[in-house]
């Protein structure tokens, strides 16, 4: 099963989310199964420079993943994932609309 996280990350707090994801996300990282979301960012904009539109936590097969969308400069949407437990860069896909 998968569950999805989306923030907007237009100005608004990540806190603006699905009420039982966000718990889940909540319980996780303060048993320190998953890193900060703040962490996963500076992470994805080290690594791709650019504006952070959304982020998903997901779980899929039992392994938790940060997806953060950035738009570059060119005007281009890419998905990184991240492990959520260790911060490791998994992939970078490019957004096709």
């Amino acid at each position: 099963m998968r569950h999805v996280i989306v923030f907007l990350l237009l100005g608004l707090s990540p806190l603006g989310v699905f009420a039982d994801d966000h718990e889940q996300a909540r319980q996780l990282k303060e048993a320190g199964e998953i890193l900060p979301l703040t962490v996963i960012i500076k992470k994805a904009q080290a690594r791709h420079p650019g504006r952070v539109i959304a982020v998903e936590f997901e779980n899929e097969d039992g392994r938790h993943l940060y997806e953060v969308e950035i738009l570059d400069k060119r005007g281009v949407v890419w998905e990184l994932y991240f492990d959520a437990a260790t911060g490791d860069f998994v992939k970078r896909e490019r957004e096709d609309y």
